[in-house]
């Protein structure tokens, strides 16, 4: 789900799209953080570490982890890495410059 705010009034419409973006990212992280932290230490409170060599009890947490982190290194792609790769700007420029 995207909460795109309107572009302020003498700001770069490109560069406020990039700014939001990397600001979901960063909220993405924070919450990714808090929230893995916190499964990993109820994980280890929970007396799992003592079961863990004898194959009783795996890291469960670890699902999570690597399930959602998936999703995180997307989202920073898309932030960081290609902020303008979907966009029907730059598609609509490389088809002008086709053209020709």
């Amino acid at each position: 789900m995207s909460h795109h705010l309107p572009t302020p009034e003498g700001k770069d419409p490109e560069l406020w799209r990039i700014a939001q973006r990397r600001t979901s990212f960063k909220s993405h992280l924070m919450v990714y953080l808090i929230v893995n932290a916190f499964l990993w230490a109820v994980w280890l409170f929970n007396g799992s570490v003592d079961h863990w060599d004898r194959g009783f009890i795996r890291p469960w947490p670890l699902f999570t982890t690597l399930g959602w982190g998936i999703g995180l290194a997307f989202h920073f792609l898309g932030a960081y890495v290609s902020p303008g790769f979907n966009s029907p700007e730059r598609e609509y420029e490389k088809l002008e410059r086709n053209k020709k």
